[in-house]
């Protein structure tokens, strides 16, 4: 009898597939209080093993301590604000209506005071393209198109640490604790160098799938690999 295959695994669940959520320093998420404006200082700059980005710790004017999602060119004792009166300025985080068309944003809400949900890893933002009535439209960092409710928030400027996927990792130490963060299993091993009880594409006399890639929605957890309900396969023409 052979072995589950990884897609398998991963949905029964297990420490392997499992993020270190107790090493987690923060949600990260705007202050829930949309009223009034809310206003803070920075004081200090952090590292959060959940993100590749770096998190900034802000002292609020009544005493609370917060993490946010840092942007570049903020830094300690710097002031940042939220809410409609806000100044439009890197760091601070304001309704979409208010932010004028052009600006760069990140960790927009996909609904009004969720938190923020969109345009968070390092180094990538947003911007705003258009508006109306009660909609405001984002050019992702995809180059998606995406139009939000009015009411819902965002941070003005670019998400800090960008070039970080420039570096290489060099030693595969590093590479490992990465992985490690995020719940992926490292290193990962091809289909086709498995053996046959394995894998659907292991087994044969030299390394190949020896079996359509292209499988139906239903097929069965151990089949399902490959092209799953792919609409077309081939070289485009």
């Amino acid at each position: 009898m052979g072995k589950r295959i990884i897609s398998q695994n991963r949905g029964a669940g297990g420490p392997t597939y499992r993020a270190p959520s107790h090493k987690y320093k923060a949600e990260l998420k705007h202050p829930n209080n949309v009223k009034s404006t809310v206003r803070g200082c920075v004081i200090d700059i952090e590292h959060d093993p959940a993100r590749h980005a770096p998190i900034a710790k802000v002292q609020l004017e009544n005493g609370q301590k917060i993490f946010m999602l840092v942007t570049e060119g903020v830094g300690i004792d710097d002031d940042v604000a939220w809410g409609a009166e806000a100044q439009v300025k890197n760091g601070n985080t304001l309704l979409l209506k208010d932010i004028p068309v052009g600006a760069y944003i990140c960790n927009i809400e996909a609904r009004p005071n969720d938190g923020g949900k969109f345009v968070r890893s390092s180094g990538v933002q947003a911007q705003v393209i258009g508006k109306s009535e009660d909609r405001v439209g984002i050019k992702m960092p995809s180059g998606q198109h995406k139009w939000f409710n009015a009411a819902c928030r965002a941070t003005v400027g670019i998400v800090a640490g960008g070039g970080r996927s420039e570096k290489p990792f060099v030693k595969a130490g590093k590479k490992f604790h990465k992985m490690k963060s995020q719940a992926q299993k490292w290193p990962r091993t091809k289909g086709v160098c498995m053996n046959v009880c394995d894998h659907p594409f292991g087994g044969g006399g030299h390394q190949h799938v020896g079996r359509p890639k292209t499988v139906s929605r239903g097929a069965s957890p151990g089949r399902k690999v490959g092209h799953i309900a792919a609409k077309r396969t081939g070289v485009r023409k």
